[in-house]
């Protein structure tokens, strides 16, 4: 998917600020870092959010990544986020713009807030899903924040009860399709295999034959 050129969105603008926090905090001369094992997806660069136009279901799901990668940033209750997204963020109103500008237009609002909500609710449960299935070199808290909220937000929704939640091998391709989205590197292929390994544990019954590859 090329790159768009429009002004930064503002989840560029965070990502932008968290880099440049963490550049900063690094010592003149840091000692050298252990080479990730090869699971760990290779960043490159992002080509921006998915052509979303009439799938507000996605939609909803791109706007719920971008919110909880700004919770995390910004430390900001995920309530407070969720209702400043549907206030300012959802929707279409002239001269607003689309996904480029950060804003997500066709997006489901009700489904948006509760991957967020779920999420918030038992983050400690989320996070120790998703960590499980990580290998142990690239724990979770070295991803990209972006990469991060993705897998929180699909390890949220495949946790629900089967007979409420889309089946399995949708949600994975539905996050697959925002992965590639946001990222242009190696880290669609690495969220293809934690996807697969989560849902596999966490919905065995939809599933038959071995496990993709961890990473690809």
């Amino acid at each position: 998917m090329p790159a768009q050129k429009t002004e930064l969105s503002e989840l560029d603008r965070l990502r932008a600020e968290h880099e440049a926090e963490q550049r900063a905090q690094q010592s003149p001369a840091p000692a050298p870092q252990p080479r990730p094992a090869p699971a760990a997806p290779k960043p490159g660069k992002k080509p921006g959010p998915p052509k979303l136009r009439g799938r507000p279901r996605t939609g909803a799901r791109v706007a719920a990544v971008q919110a909880l990668f700004q919770s995390e940033q910004n430390n900001e209750a995920a309530e407070a986020v969720v209702s400043q997204f549907q206030r300012h963020r959802l929707g279409t109103q002239p001269g607003d713009g689309g996904y480029e500008e950060g804003r997500a237009p066709e997006a489901d609002a009700p489904l948006f807030a509760a991957i967020v909500m779920l999420v918030a609710k038992d983050s400690e449960a989320v996070d120790k899903l998703v960590a499980a299935h990580l290998d142990a070199a690239w724990p979770l808290a070295k991803l990209d924040p972006v990469l991060r909220a993705l897998l929180r937000a699909a390890c949220a929704e495949l946790r629900e009860p089967v007979a409420t939640a889309p089946p399995a091998k949708v949600l994975i391709n539905e996050y697959l399709d925002i992965a590639h989205g946001f990222f242009g590197g190696d880290e669609p292929r690495f969220a293809n295999g934690v996807l697969d390994a989560m849902a596999r544990s966490l919905r065995a019954a939809e599933f038959t034959g071995p496990p993709r590859r961890r990473g690809g």
